[in-house]
């Protein structure tokens, strides 16, 4: 038998017929210039520009909803201050924490101690352990020179809502330590209390959505660089910026409709990626995350979904009267309560899995809340099933 990756390899190889190099394609990619966020840029170097004269530079603080280049943003502007401190012979370190992975207080100061060099475990030590360690760092360094930190903190309300605001009093209470915190939620504050908001006062710079005409923009230089020549049919960049618009703006759903689409086109051995590759994309990417919504709800908010499902199937008018009829039925034993129904349906319909619509039913009669799905049956079924 021949091995697997060199025969993978080989068909991969053949996929240059559309593609130069699919990393451009990838969010996570910094380009040498980020389009349509020079104002951005240039706000956060206004901010830590104080530290090429070794003073701590201001606290920053990024909103904008997901795929407005927060996050590259940072990442861009780390970079051009880290050309600059090299050439000034400046002591700074900028590092980048995402609160997905570090959710903790504990977390995130052992790991900024071991990416300055001093081993921390995971777990083990008592707080106060870890912070003197990571404060001690700054007392006494080998270069014999003040050294500078800025921390990112990414979706820094993941790490606030599970752990408390007590990595910001200890970050903002370290001497040459600054933030710069990411959120997609401009009411992120309400997790800090006001011992904290007094020593953070941050700066705060917000990031709008991105417009058809600036996701073309920016798909256009991607392509460049991503796609041989003459590959992209013209309508291709133009549907994939203006689809990408309808989610708010979002370059990294822009981005994966180019990308899904090369493939596509890759899969069905066509010379060209067109229009038709994108709707299909579309529909893949919209399959796949209603997969990834469905297959992480919590149990219970599983067992409502179940239950929308049967009565749709059965074409009964759903009411939410009636789906906690059902729901009871099939959960007697473990039933939540009526009240925690309409906070899952609440949450059911902002994840867009359902919709909800008040109708009246005339004098003395009421209003009452039709539900309805939002997703394919045979999918939602089929997700259910297999968890």
């Amino acid at each position: 038998m021949t091995n697997i990756f060199e025969e993978l390899e080989k068909n991969d190889s053949m996929s240059h017929s559309i593609f130069k190099d699919k990393v451009p394609l990838d969010h996570r990619w910094l380009p040498d210039k980020l389009v349509h966020r020079e104002e951005q840029i240039r706000q956060i170097a206004k901010n830590w520009i104080d530290v090429l004269n070794g003073v701590t530079p201001s606290n920053v603080t990024l909103y904008g909803k997901t795929g407005t280049g927060k996050t590259a943003t940072s990442k861009f502007a780390r970079e051009q201050l880290m050309d600059i401190a090299h050439k000034k012979n400046v002591f700074v370190r900028v590092e980048y924490i995402r609160c997905t992975d570090y959710t903790t207080e504990y977390q995130v100061i052992a790991q900024l101690c071991n990416e300055l060099g001093r081993n921390v475990p995971n777990r083990g030590w008592t707080k106060g352990e870890v912070v003197n360690t990571f404060r001690d760092i700054f007392k006494t360094n080998a270069f014999g020179k003040k050294m500078h930190l800025i921390v990112i903190l990414d979706e820094i309300d993941i790490l606030l809502d599970k752990d408390g605001d007590g990595i910001l009093y200890t970050l903002t209470r370290t001497d040459g330590v600054s933030v710069l915190c990411i959120s997609n939620y401009l009411d992120f504050k309400n997790l800090i209390k006001s011992r904290v908001t007094s020593s953070f006062k941050d700066k705060e710079i917000v990031f709008p959505p991105y417009g058809a005409d600036q996701l073309s923009d920016i798909l256009n230089e991607r392509a460049k660089l991503s796609f041989n020549d003459d590959v992209l049919d013209g309508d291709v960049i133009p549907l994939c910026s203006a689809m990408a618009a309808k989610e708010e703006g979002d370059a990294r759903y822009a981005l994966d409709l180019l990308k899904n689409a090369g493939e596509l086109a890759f899969d069905e051995d066509s010379k060209k990626v067109t229009s038709e590759h994108v709707k299909k994309a579309k529909d893949e990417i919209e399959h796949n995350k209603v997969i990834e919504i469905i297959s992480t709800l919590p149990l219970q908010q599983q067992r409502v979904l179940e239950s929308i499902l049967n009565l749709t199937k059965q074409n009964e008018e759903i009411t939410s009267g009636k789906l906690y009829e059902a729901y009871t039925d099939l959960y007697k034993k473990d039933a939540v309560t009526y009240r925690r129904i309409f906070d899952f349906i609440n949450e059911l319909e902002l994840l867009g899995i359902i919709s909800t619509n008040t109708i009246s039913r005339g004098r003395g009669k009421g209003r009452t809340n039709i539900i309805k799905l939002q997703c394919d049956e045979t999918l939602l079924e089929t997700t259910l099933f297999s968890i």
